[in-house]
């Protein structure tokens, strides 16, 4: 099976359950793809939408249903709570509204906010536009990276697949550092 051919089945999909739980990489991957012609922009920028979305929405209200009890289970979370309630209390708007911009809080934000007992369609509203700003700029900004190295590197068709390996293993050493550091502050 070609490359081609695999990002064409899974694209959409992958890109809806990678923007679901974080999403950055996967998003900048598919801006990339639609660079090359795999994908179309509109529909990444429509899966990264719906994925971000539908994870916010979701951790919104586990918060909202189990939020202290659930964080006192986590110090770690509990650590970082704190310090969104602080930001809560004073820039509720720009919070929700920016929140997704900020790598490493997009998972306990709105699991803060829904435990904060803020209205729920206030959330949908505002997370919906913050959504759909983040995954334009995002998946344009993928595409716009594909655009930049065809410039500098001539036809992509012979390094595709290893710029897509080189942004993945990017993503994922980004993640791993990130989750080793939690690791060792909640420890």
């Amino acid at each position: 099976m070609s490359l081609e051919s695999i990002i064409a089945l899974y694209g959409y999909p992958a890109i809806f359950l990678g923007t679901f739980f974080e999403g950055e990489t996967i998003l900048i991957l598919a801006g990339f793809a639609a660079h090359q012609g795999y994908l179309k922009l509109p529909w990444v920028v429509l899966a990264g939408f719906l994925g971000t979305l539908c994870g916010d929405q979701l951790y919104f209200y586990i918060g909202r249903r189990r939020g202290t009890v659930f964080l006192e289970k986590r110090p770690y979370w509990k650590t970082r709570s704190k310090r969104i309630f602080d930001i809560l209390e004073r820039h509720q708007l720009l919070l929700i509204l920016g929140f997704r911009f900020v790598y490493g809080m997009r998972t306990v934000t709105p699991f803060v906010i829904g435990a904060s007992g803020i209205s729920p369609f206030r959330f949908l509203i505002l997370n919906s536009l913050s959504g759909l700003l983040w995954a334009s700029l995002i998946g344009y900004a993928g595409y716009l990276f594909g655009h930049a190295l065809d410039l500098f590197l001539g036809k992509l068709e012979r390094y595709e697949l290893f710029l897509f390996i080189a942004i993945a293993a990017m993503g994922t050493v980004i993640w791993c550092i990130r989750w080793l550091l939690r690791r060792k502050t909640s420890g």
